[in-house]
């Protein structure tokens, strides 16, 4: 990692800290034929502040989530450092691995398929106290009980199915879940993409509130750049697999400096429909995708 790709990056000792992280995926392509390797995630390093919401935005197909589940070793990272609170996360054993994720969770992005259909609501919530073994029975019942009534719902509610609620709601179960075991970092995965537009900014506010509350750190992984405006203090943007542009959310609205940035911020839609769009056209041969991030402005990086 470069001393540019850590703009933004506070002097203290941030919460997460990514260093040069990669995963490769292998794609068989018959007999005798020598395997492709896909880089989904190309020489990642980003930091993260204690209490910050920081964004990693760009298309489907760009490692954002792939990302988001190396950090917390969903899937296993091929190379690269990932320390939290200053340990090794990728040098963890399973055993110390399932005691971090007290403190790292994440929240799906698709609240239908992340709820077991077959589980009443309240196990589910309750199901990381149980694999824990934290409290008896009434301690984690009150806890479940707890939790629904911090996000929003009922805790009469406790014995329904997935299918008896609502998209929102279900997302709202999923947030539970999430901070039953008191997290201190939560990988949020397009956290409102599945859900109605009329329920997306209750979800968010849910989630804003949260963090004042609980003394939250986010990684907010999104497509919707509007939504990152609103939330988050710093952002990433991602391009096939690498960073190509980070800083603070202002100053990346405001004055993108990378060519795909541009792209993408020109296709945000304006709020008066009297106003057409200048939309910029991404053309890839016009910049050098492996090049380093470098200084632009204070607290502004950029590949170019």
């Amino acid at each position: 990692m470069t001393a540019d790709a850590t703009i933004g990056a506070s002097t203290a000792t941030p919460l997460l800290r990514v260093s040069g992280l990669v995963k490769e995926y292998s794609r068989h392509r018959g007999w005798f034929r020598p395997a492709d390797v896909v880089r989904a995630v190309d020489d990642v390093s980003f930091d993260i502040r204690a209490g910050e919401t920081f964004g990693l935005v760009g298309e489907s197909g760009s490692g954002k989530t792939t990302t988001g589940r190396c950090l917390l070793r969903l899937v296993e990272p091929t190379a690269g450092a990932v320390q939290f609170k200053g340990e090794d996360v990728l040098a963890f054993s399973r055993t110390r691995m399932r005691a971090a994720r007290r403190e790292m969770q994440m929240v799906f992005q698709d609240p239908y398929s992340s709820l077991n259909p077959r589980m009443r609501v309240g196990t589910t919530v309750e199901e990381p106290l149980v694999i824990h073994k934290l409290g008896d029975r009434a301690a984690r019942q009150a806890r479940v009980a707890e939790l629904f009534a911090l996000v929003g719902l009922d805790p009469g509610m406790m014995r329904k199915y997935p299918h008896e609620f609502s998209g929102g709601q279900r997302q709202r179960i999923g947030i539970a879940r999430a901070l039953a075991l008191h997290p201190s970092l939560i990988v949020c995965d397009e956290p409102v993409s599945a859900l109605d537009v009329s329920v997306q900014a209750q979800v968010v506010n849910l989630l804003m509130d949260l963090q004042g509350q609980l003394s939250l750190t986010y990684l907010f992984i999104a497509h919707d750049l509007r939504l990152v405006r609103h939330v988050c203090q710093r952002v990433a943007v991602m391009y096939r697999g690498r960073i190509v542009e980070m800083g603070t959310t202002a100053s990346v609205f405001a004055s993108p400096r990378h060519p795909y940035t541009e792209a993408l911020l020109s296709a945000v839609p304006t709020p008066d429909p009297s106003v057409a769009p200048a939309r910029v056209t991404l053309d890839p041969a016009s910049f050098d995708r492996t090049a380093p991030l470098r200084v632009v402005a204070p607290d502004h990086s950029a590949a170019i």
